[in-house]
């Protein structure tokens, strides 16, 4: 068992950086979706629970009007999106999407608990997720994995900074 252990530890899909890789460009994905969504009135429509019950980002509405957020969402996670993919080639630009991904994914998870009629009364004893808070929720994961790349650009900017110091 050890030897099976160390074997496949020691391979290159657990050596590489495929898993960082991987988690950038499903980034770089779920922004570019998300991100076109945010264009067509269905869309803008549909935001109106999320955008006016989120503590963060309500303020949205008073200033750009409904279309108008809907369009600045978009526009916003079509840059968190372009500069995710720089990263691939741009440690510091990576680390900008990275933050920009964290900030997008604080604003819709603060939503969670203010979602109106987000929590059945109980479900055996304990509040049950319904309506749009289960949607909701796969936001943490993505605030998990935007603050992972951002840890790992500033922690690979680090040593390329350290190494270029040290010639």
């Amino acid at each position: 068992m050890k030897t099976q252990n160390h074997a496949l530890s020691s391979s290159a899909f657990f050596t590489s950086d495929i898993d960082y890789h991987l988690l950038r460009a499903s980034m770089v994905i779920i922004f570019a979706f998300f991100g076109y969504q945010k264009w067509f009135d269905y869309e803008a429509q549909i935001l109106i629970p999320y955008i006016g019950n989120g503590p963060l980002i309500s303020w949205m509405y008073p200033a750009f009007g409904i279309r108008g957020a809907s369009t600045f969402l978009g526009v916003s996670e079509w840059t968190t999106g372009i500069l995710l993919l720089a990263g691939f080639w741009n440690r510091k630009l990576g680390a900008a999407g990275a933050l920009a991904s964290i900030a997008t994914f604080v604003g819709t998870v603060t939503i969670i608990p203010f979602m109106p009629h987000g929590w059945a009364e109980s479900a055996g004893g304990f509040p049950a997720m319904v309506g749009n808070v289960p949607f909701l929720m796969k936001d943490v994961v993505l605030l998990a994995v935007s603050i992972y790349l951002f840890k790992q650009d500033v922690l690979r900017l680090a040593s390329t900074t350290f190494t270029e110091q040290t010639k």
